[in-house]
């Protein structure tokens, strides 16, 4: 069976809470720059943030991302850990993610389309007429 898309699932903690948040990191091929993580706020409803793989990827051993988003690995001594920040006008949150579950879900997305090939899977002509048909 051939998928097209990764999809892993986790808990991960928010601002330092000890009540986890279930949490979803997605990639799909038709969007080879891109990985998306959701947050579960309520029953059914999640809130989700897209931002480069790159960033993930970088993320992983040091400080990435200037604007929105931003990974590093985590500043206490713990080092089977990542944090991820999200800022928007609405407000700010930081989440706790496991490194062993971000690199187990960056590999499986490098099987669907490789680093650094990801020009190779991009449809520049469907995004032209998606933009061109607003």
């Amino acid at each position: 069976m051939h998928t097209d898309a990764v999809h892993q699932s986790q808990f991960v903690l928010l601002n330092e809470s000890t009540t986890p948040v279930l949490s979803r990191l997605s990639y799909h091929s038709d969007e080879p720059f891109a990985v998306t993580v959701a947050f579960r706020t309520e029953r059914g409803r999640w809130i989700e943030w897209t931002f480069a793989r790159d960033l993930l990827v970088s993320g992983l051993d040091e400080p990435a991302g200037l604007g929105d988003v931003r990974i590093r690995p985590d500043l206490s001594d713990d080092e089977d850990f990542l944090t991820l920040e999200i800022e928007s006008p609405d407000g700010y949150a930081s989440f706790e993610l496991e490194i062993e579950d971000i690199r187990t879900f960056l590999e499986a997305s490098y099987e669907l389309v490789p680093l650094g090939e990801e020009s190779a899977h991009f449809d520049v002509d469907g995004l032209i007429e998606e933009i061109s048909n607003v």
